[in-house]
């Protein structure tokens, strides 16, 4: 089983979660318990750019907390491996709800209560529906990304795209079967 390390700890790799344009986010154990790796990459993103992406994480993640919105807790940065251990929230993601045909209208009135929280802070999120996780019918954002609100990036206007069946949302998906 691979390793890898956080500030000299090694940590089990279980299984890749997912490959976001920032990083790629692995389920890991110490023995003990499970939690998420993300690994910091810099490859290519024609629509978006980044600055330190390592400092980005810490700094949103900061943000974040001082709104109230839920996630995973931060529980260590290895600056120099570019890598963030992560509290594990365990369930299923936004995106499998809508892919199973599943989806609760109690989860869209969830993220518009964290945009309640979060406009008034002139703060956007990443809305994709990956970036969600429903663990005991609570939603966390998983991920730390935000960034100064846009209204064309607004839940309402951008998110909401990909919280149902829609046409954008299935060619998403017909795209990453190719």
């Amino acid at each position: 089983m691979e390793e890898m390390c956080v500030n000299k700890k090694a940590y089990q790799v279980i299984k890749l979660l997912g490959h976001g344009k920032g990083g790629y986010s692995y389920l890991v154990t110490d023995g003990t318990k499970e939690y998420v790796l993300k690994q910091i990459h810099h490859e290519p993103c024609d629509y978006y750019q980044f600055g330190n992406k390592i400092e980005s994480e810490m700094n949103d993640y900061k943000r974040l907390r001082e709104i109230g919105i839920p996630m995973p807790e931060m529980l260590a940065v290895d600056i120099e491996n570019e890598r963030i251990l992560k509290e594990y929230i365990e369930g299923d993601t936004i995106f499998d709800y809508v892919l199973r045909k599943e989806m609760k209208q109690d989860f869209v009135d969830q993220v518009k209560a964290m945009c309640e929280r979060l406009y008034p802070a002139n703060t956007n999120i990443d809305y994709f529906p990956t970036n969600f996780v429903v663990q005991d019918g609570i939603l966390y954002y998983i991920d730390y990304e935000c960034n100064n609100y846009m209204e064309e990036w607004n839940f309402e206007n951008w998110g909401i795209k990909y919280w149902s069946q829609t046409d954008e949302f299935l060619a998403y998906v017909e795209k990453g079967k190719n």
